[in-house]
């Protein structure tokens, strides 16, 4: 990606806001990912905005990558469905290989499930159909992804459909995506979230999958890199 901008971090002014600094002037930019990303936004961290090519947006720029402890960290959360649907397509995600159908974003109950996978039979109707529900990672602590960073009641419901999912015999599988380089494994946060860790531990019991992969970044691309990662459960 070639058109980012590089420019210094300044200030969160709000959740959706950084104040950013571009040859001595600060300027706002939309900031796609809504995690507290205290351990990241420092100021007078280097940072790369995505120009906007909407006329209508209050902002010219969204962060998009950003430096950290020598690695660049993906800030664009929204994309991280995306990046792996991408990786699904390209067989670089071996445990959800073999579909016929990838779509994103299907509706269940009062949810929306990222992913949806499924196979068609000889009338073309589905079968071994499989919900995907990605997070994105970008909270590292001693080499270990943690997720998520402040709590969440919407990651807790999507845990919950999953495991509802899974009780009517439907493959189900939460799926965190760690988009900080220095990510090896994965738990997670019970000091910020006891709750989501609590359901995390449910879903899982009740055979929810739980698959970890990393992405590896550079200021052309951030795509999924490697095979699965380890993960623990406990407190």
């Amino acid at each position: 990606m070639t058109d980012l901008v590089k420019a210094i971090f300044r200030n969160r002014a709000n959740r959706f806001i950084a104040e950013v600094e571009i040859n001595g002037e600060i300027v706002k930019a939309h900031l796609p990912n809504t995690g507290r990303c205290k351990e990241l936004l420092i100021d007078g961290t280097t940072v790369y905005l995505k120009p906007s090519d909407n006329p209508n947006r209050k902002t010219k720029y969204s962060l998009y990558l950003i430096e950290n402890n020598g690695a660049l960290v993906a800030m664009y959360s929204q994309e991280a469905s995306k990046i792996v649907i991408d990786a699904i397509l390209n067989k670089k995600v071996k445990e959800l290989s073999g579909y016929d159908i990838v779509e994103s974003e299907k509706t269940i109950g009062n949810s929306r499930i990222d992913i949806y996978l499924a196979n068609l039979d000889s009338n073309n109707n589905p079968i071994d159909e499989t919900y995907v529900e990605v997070k994105s990672v970008t909270l590292i602590k001693d080499g270990i992804a943690q997720f998520p960073d402040a709590p969440t009641e919407r990651g807790r419901k999507h845990l919950e459909e999953l495991i509802l999912l899974k009780k009517e015999g439907i493959r189900s599988v939460v799926f965190f995506l760690i988009e900080h380089p220095n990510g090896n494994s994965f738990r997670p946060n019970w000091e910020n979230d006891p709750e989501f860790s609590r359901t995390l531990n449910k879903a899982y019991d009740e055979g929810v999958e739980i698959l970890v992969y990393k992405t590896g970044n550079t200021l052309e691309k951030i795509e999924l890199v490697g095979n699965s990662l380890e993960f623990s459960l406990e407190n």
